[in-house]
């Protein structure tokens, strides 16, 4: 999915999450922000820690954060 956002939008500049691009599901045309699901993050994570763990990292390490305007969206699709 990454390369696809980047070749449609090859003047733009994304901030990407390190090692999430698994889980990127789209783009924010109006920010031109990338929109991951969380679910996906979780699993990805979950291949090195347990589900607990994992989303207790992902709300402290990866979603907790703001890095500026490009700051990614956190899609909340792991809810039933």
């Amino acid at each position: 999915m990454i390369n696809e956002i980047i070749d449609n939008y090859e003047d733009e500049t994304f901030l990407k999450a390190d090692g999430f691009d698994e889980a990127i599901i789209g783009v924010d045309e109006t920010t031109m922000r990338l929109i991951y699901s969380v679910k996906r993050c979780i699993e990805i994570l979950m291949r090195d820690m347990l589900e607990e763990d994992a989303m207790e990292y992902f709300s402290y390490n990866v979603s907790g954060g703001y890095v500026g305007e490009k700051t990614p969206i956190w899609c909340r699709d792991n809810f039933a």
